[in-house]
């Protein structure tokens, strides 16, 4: 290994490849797919469902800027992981870490399942496409995934932009032509819009549950906080990109919306299953084939951000001693590659067992706990700490908004449908505490984790980072 080579994660991402960031982690599957669930409970009322997209891109701005000041304020590598832990104690962010370690790798393999599926069907236009290949594509995806993290976000540039290019290129076309459409004028187009809010008006409880269908689109504004510490400038990086990416993406799934609904009819749309799949069938007929491959690219370019992610994570619990020694090493490209190896093997053996929709429902859950933690964390500091150092501070209404919202996603789910599988994950939360007290807080040793560690080290040329001032402070904060 060359000697001279600091290996480090370093600070070397720059506002465009945080942008890029950001686009990536927002626009998923599910403005392709399925944005029906908006309309649905918005009682079929086109100008109320509109508005609550609104709604949603100015919510989840709001969470944007919330977790901003987390990133910016601790410019550290998995900067929530880090912010818990201080707030709270350590106890807790092995908890919330606990959590990442089962809900990220079903994430990513129920990520890997729908690319899979979307990558075959084209293959099989009569019927459902075979279990078996399906299978395979997706533990093939994940591990090329894997490859491409372990070569460091650098050699990732490439594929973010073209990535970018991809998504924002689709959504572009199908917002250009409703909007060509809306220009012609023909009666059909135009008078959907034109008495959008004719339909009925939906009670308070459908528009609650349509502004929860609509969040989940947006969600993924607070991603730049796993990788705060590789940002230049993050004081200065962060906001920039979230003002950028945010209107972005608000605009273009608005003038998505609008397209689609000015194509199809309210049910044609609550009757699809892909929604721009319909779309193209009806206004391009031979290029339907095509949007099965375009939402498994974009489906593939959130699998490798969601590893990226993850893998910092795991790296970061390890340099704060809650995890093996082994989890912290990099390798020459200054990647965490045991980290990206535990995903993405802990992803394939969930691809293999099962497809993990439900367990990943509850797990979301439970997500949804840690995200009010964080926000009542920045309230926790700024009566306990006023005076630390701050380079932005987000409005503190914001704060209030985001917690708001960080409890309705929490009992949202309880009161539609009580089940006892939300006790049984707290109570699988709480189990991290059964190996965080004897290996964590009473240090237990376990020799042959450190063996083990040699011999990953001679095995795949990997090593323990150089610390640089700024990691120094970190760790003893």
């Amino acid at each position: 290994m060359d000697t001279e080579k600091k290996i480090q994660l370093k600070r070397e991402l720059g506002y465009f490849w945080g942008v890029n960031f950001l686009i990536i982690n927002i626009i998923g599957a599910g403005i392709f797919v399925s944005p029906k669930g908006v309309l649905q409970y918005s009682s079929m009322n086109v100008g109320v469902s509109l508005c609550i997209w609104a709604v949603c891109a100015v919510l989840s701005m709001i969470s944007a800027l919330c977790f901003a000041e987390i990133g910016i304020t601790f410019p550290y590598t998995g900067a929530h992981y880090y912010f818990i832990k201080r707030c709270f104690s350590p106890a807790i962010a092995f908890l919330r870490l606990w959590t990442s370690l089962f809900l990220s790798p079903g994430v990513i393999a129920s990520q890997a399942l729908l690319l899979a599926e979307y990558g075959i069907q084209p293959f099989y236009p009569s019927c459902s496409s075979p279990n078996l290949p399906k299978k395979c594509l997706a533990l093939a995806v994940l591990w090329i995934v894997g490859i491409l993290n372990s070569r460091g976000v650098k050699e990732l540039s490439w594929l973010q932009a073209v990535s970018t290019v991809l998504k924002m290129g689709i959504l572009g076309f199908i917002s250009l032509s409703g909007v060509v459409m809306l220009v012609k004028g023909k009666k059909e187009n135009v008078g959907r819009l034109q008495n959008a809010f004719d339909g009925e008006f939906p009670e308070i409880s459908q528009i609650i549950e349509a502004v929860f269908q609509g969040y989940f689109a947006f969600s993924g504004g607070g991603c730049l906080t796993y990788v705060a510490g590789e940002l230049k400038k993050p004081n200065k990086t962060i906001p920039r990109c979230v003002f950028t990416a945010l209107p972005l993406v608000t605009v273009v799934y608005l003038l998505a919306n609008i397209s689609y609904m000015t194509v199809l009819t309210p049910r044609e749309i609550l009757s699809s299953d892909a929604v721009a799949l319909t779309w193209t069938d009806r206004i391009i007929p031979k290029l339907t084939w095509t949007v099965p491959f375009a939402i498994s690219a974009s489906l593939f370019s959130s699998l490798v951000i969601n590893v990226l992610e993850v893998a910092r994570v795991v790296y970061i619990a390890a340099r704060h001693g809650q995890l093996p020694l082994m989890f912290s090493t990099l390798n020459v490209h200054s990647s965490p590659f045991i980290a990206v190896l535990l995903n993405v093997s802990l992803g394939s053996l969930a691809v293999v067992l099962t497809n993990l929709n439900e367990l990943i429902n509850y797990l979301y859950f439970a997500s949804s706990i840690w995200t009010l933690l964080s926000m009542i964390g920045i309230l926790k500091l700024r009566y306990q700490e006023p005076n630390l150092q701050r380079p932005y501070k987000v409005f503190l209404p914001f704060v209030f908004i985001g917690i708001t919202i960080s409890l309705c996603l929490f009992f949202i789910p309880l009161v539609k449908s009580p089940k006892m599988h939300y006790i049984y994950v707290v109570l699988f939360l709480l189990s991290g505490w059964l190996f965080y007290v004897p290996l964590i807080h009473f240090k237990v040793k376990l020799v042959w984790f450190e063996k083990l560690t040699c011999y990953l080290q001679l095995l795949f040329n990997i090593c323990i980072p150089d610390v640089s001032d700024e990691q120094v402070s970190e760790v003893e904060n």
